[in-house]
């Protein structure tokens, strides 16, 4: 367990540090919503545990902490969980030692996201202090334990008990590190949708040197892989890239060199945009691969297991997403771009319960070696948070 903080500080850096110092790697909470809880309850928050198990998963640690109880109900999302650290002795400065060097502050989840908890924290702490607990709304965040892992026991079953007791949420920000180059330069409005598929493809196996007893398993598949990536999936949408399909491996297990193989599997992933459902995309790719096999002729056959994460989608530019740009524009400097690249997040489940976006520190050094984030980001991104919450509680 680490040092904790004293119950009244809530400055970012050493917050950030404090979190930084909990090895909370997936399943574990290591002290982390501790530290959170001993911060928040003290500006008024009312502290709730949240958490689930189910077979066959870790049990997952989460917090969801409110202040206020009517009005308009502001969410600030994210996660305590970091991914693992890898090989150790890479890392210049400890993974969790969360030290200052060079301006900037060193650690596991420096960037991802510890930092914009403790920024969202410092910035709610002062804007309580000026506003005061009755300002006519509601703020709350829901910090999971469970983003960097599988998902299931975190995000999207608190979300559904908060809707089974008749809380609601009017919108939420999402503190993932989507600034790209520089500070500021990036917010997320929406994800890609990510499926995953399994395929088995089988032929019939057989002697090398008798090629008319035989149908090579990965001769087909290789036929399928050039149907499937020889022409784009689309071009794209007005907020989407073009979908996009990578193989990730492809295993035969044939040690061999005088048997061509009767059974091949390969696994592929699609990022794809709104044009498509995973339903309607995975109608489309398996069109594609029926065919290209049948090209080939004798009676292969091909099983698939699929696995979809999220869906795409997108929160429309508008008043949410104007907000957030113009306090980043006015305390930042900074045009912020509205961008749905990157991988999944959290805002998938969330999207189903109110319009969300996701704004944080700059992404580059996330899920690396010696990953960090600039301490002037930290206090930069404090105060855009503070601005957002000034300007939508005095609309």
């Amino acid at each position: 367990m680490p040092d904790t903080l004293a119950p009244n500080v809530t400055d970012v850096v050493e917050l950030t540090r404090a979190l930084v110092r909990c090895e909370s790697v997936t399943p574990k909470e290591a002290g982390a919503l501790q530290i959170l809880e001993r911060t928040l309850e003290p500006l008024g928050f009312r502290c709730e545990r949240m958490d689930f198990t189910q077979a066959g998963t870790d049990d997952v640690a989460n917090l969801y902490a409110r202040i206020g109880t009517g009005g308009r109900h502001f969410c600030f999302a994210g996660h305590s969980d970091v991914v693992p650290v890898g090989d150790l002795s890479s890392w210049t400065i400890g993974p969790f030692a969360a030290e200052l060097s060079g301006g900037y502050l060193f650690g596991r989840g420096a960037a991802d996201m510890k930092g914009a908890i403790a920024a969202f924290t410092d910035a709610t702490a002062r804007f309580l202090s000026r506003r005061g607990r009755d300002f006519g709304g509601s703020i709350s965040l829901l910090i999971t334990g469970d983003e960097e892992g599988p998902a299931v026991n975190g995000t999207v079953k608190m979300l559904k008990r908060l809707a089974e007791r008749g809380e609601t949420i009017d919108v939420c920000v999402v503190g993932e590190p989507t600034s790209s180059k520089r500070f500021g330069d990036m917010m997320k409005i929406g994800r890609r949708g990510s499926m995953t598929v399994d395929l088995t493809v089988r032929g019939v196996q057989g002697h090398v040197a008798y090629p008319e007893r035989l149908d090579n398993a990965v001769h087909r598949l290789s036929a399928i892989i050039e149907a499937l990536v020889r022409e784009p999936i689309d071009k794209g949408s007005t907020h989407f890239q073009p979908t996009s399909l990578q193989f990730t491996t492809v295993d035969v297990g044939n040690k061999a060199t005088n048997i061509a193989p009767g059974v091949v599997r390969a696994r592929f992933n699609t990022r794809f945009n709104d044009l498509w459902t995973s339903k309607t995309l995975l109608a489309h790719l398996q069109e594609r691969i029926e065919r290209a096999s049948a090209a080939i002729g004798g009676n292969g056959t091909i099983e698939y297991e699929v696995s979809v994460s999220g869906e795409s989608f997108y929160t429309p530019p508008g008043s949410l997403s104007d907000l957030v740009a113009g306090a980043i524009r006015d305390v930042a400097g900074v045009e912020a771009e509205l961008s749905t690249t990157g991988g999944t997040s959290d805002a998938r489940f969330i999207r189903s319960y109110c319009p969300v976006l996701e704004f944080g520190l700059v992404g580059e050094s996330m899920h690396k070696v010696d990953e960090k984030s600039a301490i002037a980001d930290l206090k930069t991104l404090a105060r855009v948070y503070e601005t957002v919450l000034d300007r939508y509680f005095a609309a």
